[in-house]
């Protein structure tokens, strides 16, 4: 070319040795990046700075020698630089598919670089297409970037595109200013400057994605601590990476012993459908579950159209054994990207121990509701029986007891008058026999709460405790109560019963007071007195142990109906036993 060329000053080599050393530094930060976190996008930056240090010392040369060779190369490793950039970019943000293309572009700087040194006279036509290639490939790098800041968002995302978009536009002055010798040597301060922006967005987004890693990691395993059962856990399991920026859909999958994979579920545009019905999905999945290695895959068909997508697949273990996976869809990065891949197995782990639970709680969920129909069938023989011998007892032992009053008051009438008083005796104790099996029918089975409800019921048995104890106590009850199942009122009967009966013979109290009443679509029992109170920790589980059986037997009764049993220390002494009962539990229809 017979382009005159300003020489060289002594301010822009200082200012072109100052950029090579930059550009060193960074090329240096991008390769120790890259062997830390093993991240194809970094060995792309990396090998770009490097292609830039490469093209500073050539430039560097050329500006000493004037050798046109030295141009040559300069122009070659300048639209390198621009391509690896932008190679960088598209494995950052999966979009990868240009595989070809951009092979095609790595020969355009060396083909027209020789055509425009040593074959066009013009300095602008052999300046222009360079600096347009140059431009388009920073340029076309800043809109990957902004378009994953646009997705996904992040401070990296938004200063490395904003360094390459302003540096694209930047390379546009070439022709007309630079190479002419204007902005000498503050051009190169000017791209030290964009250097050093590039160099902190890298970090930024390294950052970014670490943190976006640890957000997903946090976000799945804080719903695998939930516990609760197993459609829940799944189902929030499932929904949970929904949240996650660019994520569009999740699908949980399980094998079983025979090794058959199996779709369980997914959410959002996995709802209904297997994602990895076919095709790389598929066999990405079938390579998960068969190593128990984590798999990503990028430019894939997205499952919404419109923007590349991606797939994470990470393995579900239990103990060491794949027992399913997890995969995540989106049409943006990875967000498992970041981390390396024992933190995704142990997430794996983590997931397959939450899913035994959760399979264990269900299993225990049925094992209580077995044993909660169990309960409550015996407790139905148990009154089944108590209501048998109360008749037996009412219709046999009773009459027999009327019966022998009678032949005796008729016997009482012939005998001499110094036997009578004998015969009184034992009608006295016929009364009292009589009395005694009136006192065993009514505990066995109240009457009254068959005949006229549960609220007189709770009178009568208040009043006759009263009668009996000599103990003062309280009623306040509403004039009517909701209407309960027989079970229901049967409990609420036999838990004052309990109750008046652990006050008479452990708390040596004066005074009960005993409350029912509605609040909240419950009906609530409470029974308070001013005796000594429970000793301290007491609790079901230790009147269990010691024995005392009724209050575990009130709580077991008033559980399997959904209610609640609290015994507490009364206020300002005391104890006080509450009861609460759903009323819509036992509502006979």
């Amino acid at each position: 070319m017979g382009v005159d060329l300003p020489p060289i000053g002594n301010a822009e080599f200082a200012a072109a040795v100052l950029q090579t050393a930059v550009a060193l530094t960074l090329a240096l930060l991008s390769t120790g990046l890259f062997l830390r976190y093993r991240k194809a996008w970094l060995g792309w930056m990396a090998l770009a700075w490097a292609c830039y240090v490469v093209r500073l010392g050539i430039i560097i040369s050329f500006l000493l020698t004037r050798n046109w060779n030295w141009l040559y190369w300069h122009q070659v490793f300048t639209g390198w630089t621009a391509l690896a950039v932008l190679w960088a970019a598209c494995v950052f943000s999966g979009q990868t598919r240009w595989r070809r293309a951009v092979l095609a572009l790595a020969l355009f700087p060396p083909a027209w670089s020789y055509v425009a040194i040593y074959r066009l006279e013009h300095f602008l036509w052999a300046a222009l297409p360079a600096v347009v290639f140059l431009s388009a490939a920073t340029l076309w790098a800043g809109w990957v970037f902004l378009r994953h800041y646009l997705r996904v968002g992040g401070a990296g995302a938004a200063v490395l595109a904003g360094a390459l978009l302003l540096w694209g536009l930047h390379h546009l002055d070439y022709p007309f200013l630079r190479a002419r010798g204007a902005w000498s040597p503050w051009g190169y301060y000017l791209d030290v400057c964009f250097l050093l922006a590039v160099g902190l967005g890298i970090l930024l987004l390294l950052m970014d994605d670490l943190q976006r890693g640890l957000n997903a990691l946090a976000a799945l395993s804080g719903e695998l601590q939930r516990g609760g059962d197993d459609v829940a856990m799944l189902d929030a399991l499932l929904a949970k990476p929904l949240s996650l920026p660019a994520v569009t859909g999740s699908a949980l999958y399980r094998v079983d012993a025979a090794g058959r994979r199996t779709f369980v579920r997914g959410a959002g545009a996995c709802l209904g459908r297997d994602p990895a019905e076919g095709g790389p999905r598929a066999d990405a999945l079938a390579s998960a579950l068969a190593t128990g290695k984590p798999q990503v895959l990028d430019d894939l068909a997205p499952v919404a159209p419109g923007a590349p997508g991606y797939t994470a697949i990470l393995p579900v273990f239990l103990d060491r054994q794949v027992t399913g996976a997890l995969l995540i869809v989106g049409d943006a990065r990875d967000p498992f990207t970041a981390l390396d891949e024992e933190f995704l197995v142990t997430l794996g782990h983590h997931a397959g121990a939450a899913l035994a639970n959760a399979e264990l709680y269900r299993r225990l969920e049925a094992r209580t509701g077995e044993l909660g129909r169990l309960s409550a069938m015996m407790v139905r023989q148990h009154e089944e029986e108590r209501r048998r011998l109360s008749r037996e007892l009412h219709d046999e032992t009773a009459q027999v007891f009327s019966a022998v009053k009678m032949e005796l008051g008729v016997l009482r009438e012939t005998v001499p008058p110094d036997d009578v008083p004998r015969l009184d005796h034992v009608l006295s104790l016929v009364d009292s026999g009589i009395r005694a099996v009136r006192r065993v029918t009514v505990n066995l089975r109240p009457s009254l709460l068959d005949d006229l409800g549960l609220l007189p019921a709770l009178r009568s048995l208040v009043a006759e405790f009263k009668e009996r104890s000599g103990l003062e106590v309280g009623l306040d009850a509403p004039a009517v109560l909701p209407p309960l199942s027989k079970e229901a009122e049967l409990a609420v009967f036999r838990a004052l019963q309990e109750a008046l009966a652990n006050v008479a013979r452990h708390a040596g109290a004066r005074r009960i007071a005993v409350e029912v009443g509605t609040e909240d679509g419950a009906l609530r029992l409470a029974v308070a007195d001013d005796g000594v109170g429970p000793p301290p920790g007491a609790n079901f589980d230790r009147f269990e142990r010691l024995g005392h059986l009724g209050l575990a037997g009130m709580r077991e009764r008033i559980g399997a109906l959904g209610g609640t049993v609290r015994f507490a220390p009364g206020i300002p002494g005391g104890s006080r036993l509450e009861i609460s009962l759903p009323v819509t539990t036992g509502v006979t229809p």
